[in-house]
């Protein structure tokens, strides 16, 4: 018999599908929780727009001031139950995460010019007009700083990793087999 999976991390790539994948948890009776959201709340406290360059600059911050697991510290606050935990992107927050009972980790990934595909295909404000932009701008995510984004290594860190290379229905039979 397969151990309840309680808490489900999400990490990856840009476009890669964390959102589809955190979407079909949801309707498995998971609750919803992203780490992003938090620093979006913190964005609009302080009165600063929503872009992609913010974001990155606010959770830069929010870990150097408070430690690299901040994000974790607060959402852990939130939680009641079984949660789907989307954005996760340092090292430390998923140190903090595995603490709990019943934790596992997903990376989410994709071929870069598919994921570069749906990014232009969504028309966010923050997405970027050529491929070899959308690239760099991922190269800014996969640093090694300590309390910045360090996307690789939490990537490394995954119990599982999801290549979402088909389609919806693929993504699905593959996440099926993980709870």
């Amino acid at each position: 018999m397969k151990k309840e999976v309680r808490l489900i991390g999400l990490t990856g790539t840009n476009s890669a599908g964390k959102g589809e994948a955190a979407a079909y948890f949801k309707k498995k009776g998971y609750t919803y929780f992203s780490l992003s959201d938090l620093i979006r709340e913190e964005l609009i406290k302080k009165g600063k727009d929503v872009t992609r360059n913010n974001l990155i600059q606010m959770g830069n911050q929010l870990r150097e001031k408070s430690g690299p697991e901040i994000l974790a510290r607060l959402i852990l606050k939130k939680i009641r139950g079984r949660a789907v935990i989307d954005s996760i992107r340092n090292p430390k927050e998923i140190d903090y995460l595995k603490k709990q009972k019943n934790f596992i980790l997903l990376a989410i990934d994709a071929p870069v010019e598919l994921r570069y595909k749906r990014a232009k295909k969504r028309g966010r404000e923050e997405s970027v007009s050529t491929l070899q932009e959308f690239i760099e701008k991922e190269a800014e995510e996969k640093t090694n700083r300590k309390k910045g984004q360090q996307l690789l290594n939490c990537i490394k860190m995954a119990d599982f990793v999801v290549i979402n290379d088909g389609s919806l229905k693929n993504l699905h039979k593959k996440l099926e087999k993980l709870i």
